[in-house]
């Protein structure tokens, strides 16, 4: 049996590099040691991290003025080195909340600064993208942070903010190489690994290299992105295996077309999710606006929800794994992130269309 993995991350990866992460595992070409074993300032891992680094400029059209950083401490940790080091003494910052995980950087700005909240969703249970035409933004904000893809409730801008000379900030973290974005228009993009890019313990910053060095005075050391950038993000070890499993995903990504290919194939794939839910007279609904729902993320909820537990087990027995809907909303969500096969989304779909038969 086939197992598909839908969870929301850490999250399933490219067969074939588990595959050769397997076969590497004892022996990285012909070094005698596993990466886990290698010194980050050797000249085999140092190679390892230079490629990484060059494949992701490449797959991302990187500007030569980005810097690229492979850093510890998830998103998390990014929710608050972001004001630290881009408030660049002013005193404010805006942020656009549509879901979970902006609320928790939201939260965290606020140890720092004084946030303007530019826009909100909360009005209807976080289940769109607000109008561009409403928002409120300070022409003075420090910068401008927003989520381009809520894991949780499955909302995705599929519009870029215009914000002018304010640096725009993105966590991209569950949609990052999923599809094209113009890098030069961000002053900062961030990503915990653990979706679309590797193993859990990395997280990807690109930050513009204006924006580094005005972090205030005596913040400590491993806050502040000039010394990452300025030690090649090596001024501490870093998370070597996941920087390695990292660019073997970006390996398989050129491999197989780069970002446009799998941005392609992703639309496939939620259509082929989305127009099965919509198709269940109802049997499955999912809460989300129709033009921003996510390519990633995609949750439902069952007519009876006494049937959740039937749906879960059954699904289980099919080796369709994870679905479960986050804590804090239930339901069912399937994750369908590029290492996703469109034979996943299919058998998902198939079995939803039988249980419905079932049950309806």
């Amino acid at each position: 049996m086939t197992i598909y993995n839908f969870s929301a991350g850490p999250a399933v990866l490219p067969k074939e590099v588990l595959q050769q992460a397997q076969a590497e595992l004892l022996d990285w070409h012909g070094s005698g040691m596993s990466v886990m074993e290698m010194s980050h300032r050797g000249k085999e891992f140092m190679g390892i991290h230079a490629q990484a680094v060059a494949d992701l400029r490449e797959l991302m059209s990187i500007p030569a003025n980005y810097k690229v950083l492979f850093l510890q401490g998830g998103g998390h940790l990014q929710f608050s080195m972001i004001p630290l080091n881009l408030l660049r003494g002013k005193l404010s910052a805006d942020y656009v909340n549509t879901g979970e995980w902006s609320r928790k950087a939201i939260s965290e700005a606020k140890k720092f600064s004084y946030v303007n909240v530019a826009a909100d969703n909360a009005d209807r249970n976080c289940s769109y993208v607000p109008a561009f035409d409403t928002w409120k933004l300070d022409k003075n904000a420090a910068y401008l942070h927003y989520t381009p893809n809520e894991t949780i409730g499955g909302v995705e801008f599929n519009w870029m903010p215009q914000t002018g000379d304010v640096p725009l900030v993105a966590d991209m973290s569950s949609n990052i190489l999923s599809r094209p974005y113009d890098v030069s228009k961000f002053g900062l993009i961030y990503a915990g690994a653990q979706k679309n890019i590797g193993p859990a313990g990395l997280v990807v910053v690109i930050v513009r290299e204006d924006l580094v060095g005005h972090a205030p005075s005596g913040l400590p050391t491993m806050l502040d992105y000039k010394i990452h950038a300025d030690n090649d993000s090596m001024y501490n070890t870093p998370p070597t295996y996941s920087i390695y499993i990292a660019g073997l995903v970006f390996q398989w990504l050129k491999k197989n077309g780069g970002v446009a290919a799998m941005e392609k194939i992703n639309i496939a794939k939620a259509k082929l999710l989305y127009d099965t839910i919509d198709a269940s007279n109802g049997f499955y609904n999912c809460p989300v606006a129709l033009p921003d729902r996510s390519r990633m993320n995609v949750p439902f909820t069952l007519k009876d929800a006494n049937l959740d537990g039937d749906f879960l087990k059954q699904a289980d027995a099919r080796g369709l794994l994870q679905l479960k809907g986050h804590r804090s909303v239930g339901g069912m969500r399937a994750s369908i992130y590029n290492a996703m096969p469109l034979s996943g989304v299919q058998a998902l779909v198939n079995f939803m269309n039988e249980f419905a038969k079932k049950h309806h």
